[in-house]
């Protein structure tokens, strides 16, 4: 377990989850955000949060997320702060251990499908951190190589090493500079 999921949880069991499907709110507060910052490397975590829908599928849930926050950053090349908005959805499909529906752990090789749906992970206690996977989706937002908006590196001239020869060319009479 993370620090940041010890801080920040919202556990819901597998039996929880209906046929129906049921939409939980999901909003860290104060101090988990300054932890989550802090571990993801930002200046803060001004705001997060989630709209999570949970539906029964076959014997585990599928959980279907929206959220957003505003993170600050450091700037990597002017070194100021400045905020990004950042948005995204996720699907995460949930099962308990022994499903018909999980993995095949003993499958060595797999097709790679990318439009495919992620096969579904496996609990180990039936109990699901919705949590977990809205912390999963802001990390892979965050950029890891954060400049504010407009600003490019340049990168500066390199300097010419001039040789002792060049020097002395330099002052014979009528040289001229190069």
């Amino acid at each position: 377990m993370t620090p940041e999921q010890a801080l920040w949880k919202a556990p819901m069991g597998l039996g929880e989850f209906s046929a129906q499907g049921s939409v939980r709110q999901l909003v860290p507060d104060e101090a988990a955000r300054r932890v989550i910052a802090k571990l993801y490397g930002l200046v803060s975590l001004d705001r997060l949060e989630a709209e999570v829908k949970l539906v029964r599928w076959h014997d585990g849930g599928q959980i279907d997320g929206r959220w957003s926050g505003s993170v600050t950053q450091n700037c990597g090349v002017t070194l100021e702060d400045y905020s990004t908005e950042l948005k995204g959805e996720f699907r995460v499909r949930v099962v308990p251990v022994g499903s018909l529906h999980a993995p095949d752990p003993n499958v060595v090789e797999i097709a790679f499908d990318p439009e495919a749906d992620d096969p579904p992970d496996v609990l180990e206690d039936n109990i699901v951190d919705l949590a977990h996977y809205v912390l999963e989706e802001l990390s892979l937002s965050i950029d890891p190589f954060p400049r504010k908006p407009g600003v490019e590196f340049v990168a500066p001239e390199p300097e010419v090493e001039l040789s002792p020869f060049a020097v002395l060319r330099k002052l014979k009479p009528g040289a001229t500079e190069s």
